[in-house]
This record gives C-alpha cells, sequence and structure tokens, in this order.
C-alpha cells in the first residue's frame, strides 16, 4: 500500500516506524479502536493493537503518509502551522481514507455530528480562531475538542470541509495536496 500511495501522490519516500500501542490508554482504545499514528515531513510512527483488522492498518497508513505528502506539497513550515492548516490536513487525510480504503475505513469521529452541526462548528469556532498557532492551547483544545468544544470538533471539521471542497470541485485527494488552507474556506471568510 505503500508503495502505490507514494507513486499516486507522488510523495518521498521515508521510513515507518510500527509499534505497538498503548493498550492501557483508555482514549486510544475506545475512541481510535486500539490504533493511531504520528507523521512529520521526513518519517512515520504508526501504533497499533494486537486486534487491528489489515483494513484498519491500511487506513491508518493512508492517513498519516497523507500527512508526510500535504507537509511536503504545502510550502509552509510547520512551525507557522494555524488551527486552520491542522484542520485541512486531518480532513484531507480522513477523506484520502474515503478515496483509497472507502468509507466502511472511516474514523468513528466523521460521524459525531450532521452537516448543520459541523457548519456552526466551522463558523462559529473553526474561522474566528483560525489563525491560532500550534504552541496556544486552544489550539489542541479545539482540534481535539477538549474542555467545553465539541469532540473531535477540529478534525471533524477539516472532514467535512474538505469532502464539501471536493464534491464542489470533484478533484481527488492528490489534486489538493498543495492547496492553501484558505481556499477551502473562502466562503466564510
Amino acid at each position: 500500500m505503500y508503495e502505490t500511495l507514494q507513486k499516486e501522490w507522488s510523495g518521498p519516500q521515508v521510513p515507518i516506524f510500527i509499534f505497538p500501542a498503548d493498550e492501557t490508554n483508555v482514549k486510544i482504545r475506545r475512541e481510535f479502536n486500539g490504533k493511531s499514528g504520528l507523521a512529520f515531513r521526513d518519517k512515520l510512527f504508526l501504533f497499533f493493537s494486537n486486534h487491528n483488522t489489515n483494513e484498519e492498518i491500511k487506513a491508518v497508513l493512508t492517513h498519516e503518509y497523507n500527512h508526510v505528502c500535504r507537509l511536503k506539497k504545502h510550502q509552509k513550515a510547520e512551525r507557522n502551522y494555524t488551527l486552520l492548516d491542522a484542520v485541512l490536513l486531518e480532513g484531507m487525510a480522513e477523506n484520502a481514507v474515503r478515496e483509497y480504503c472507502g468509507e466502511s475505513a472511516l474514523a468513528s469521529w466523521t460521524t459525531y455530528y450532521t452537516d448543520e452541526r459541523l457548519l456552526k462548528i466551522v463558523e462559529q469556532i473553526i474561522i474566528p480562531n483560525r489563525n491560532l498557532k500550534r504552541n496556544e492551547k486552544k489550539h489542541s483544545d479545539i482540534l481535539y475538542g477538549n474542555g467545553f468544544y465539541p469532540k473531535m470538533s477540529g478534525y471533524c471539521a477539516g472532514y467535512y470541509l474538505v469532502k464539501k471542497y471536493l464534491n464542489f470541485t470533484n478533484l481527488s485527494t492528490r489534486a489538493i495536496l498543495g492547496k492553501d488552507s484558505i481556499e477551502f474556506v473562502k466562503e466564510y471568510i
């Protein structure tokens, strides 16, 4: 799968490190079914439990490798990434899972909210806070839905925004890897 995605997205060759997931972590076990990943421009870390299926492994690899490709093609230094950039990074990656692995492989958080609720999250939370930097606490609170923010709000909003954009433009995830984040939210600003 890695070679297929690398060719399809004209992506870089990066080392992939695979580790066992922390099965004592309740959030990883419940919300992510014992799987997760961490992507950088030049490497990829994947974490799996013994019970993860080949389909789940393929979905995590697709999601995380999409991050690597976006980080390479989106010509912005990671230290300058804003909340909007992070939201769209997650949205692109999960839309890539939908495109390459199918709807059944999507993360459970993609179904948390209706489109109407997601529109409100975008307009009332994401857009007003779009320029928050990664080192600001509110950035991760919104992205993950900590505190009084809706659960996984940034991830969910990103999936919604990218899916909407892909449907409107009839493009593929490959075609949008280098697009500026502002392109996805012009109608809201």
